[in-house]
């Protein structure tokens, strides 16, 4: 009896390790990190940071703490905040890679500049 039972879990035990190698050999799935969040203060008549480096899929919120309204206007027309007044956030996902200079329309002087890469295209 005890030969029947080792040959009934060599049997089970078989199938088994034999797809083992199979799925050792399937790859994973590549990780892709989640986009994030940026914040740019608006306070004293300036962009704070002036000058932001994200990646292609991340955000960029816009916070106007002056007593001032403000906007967020890119110099290619490529985004633009319209007014915010005083505590209003707008935000701005950056979907492709470039250098994005903006001012504040209402205060040219303002200036800053988004700074997008991809990722998925720098080499290791």
């Amino acid at each position: 009896m005890s030969t029947s039972l080792s040959a009934l879990a060599l049997a089970l035990l078989l199938p088994a390790a034999a797809q083992t190698p199979a799925a050792a050999q399937t790859a994973a799935p590549a990780q892709t990190s989640a986009p994030h969040h940026y914040t740019v203060h608006i306070k004293d008549f300036a962009f704070d940071p002036s000058t932001i480096r994200i990646h292609t899929g991340d955000s960029v919120t816009f916070v106007n703490e002056d007593d001032e309204a403000h906007t967020a206007s890119a110099a290619d027309k490529s985004f633009d905040s319209a007014g915010l007044d005083t505590h209003d956030t707008w935000t701005h996902r950056f979907t492709r890679a470039g250098k994005f200079a903006y001012v504040c329309t209402l205060h040219p002087w303002m200036k800053g500049v988004v700074i997008v890469t991809d990722p998925a295209k720098a080499t290791p």
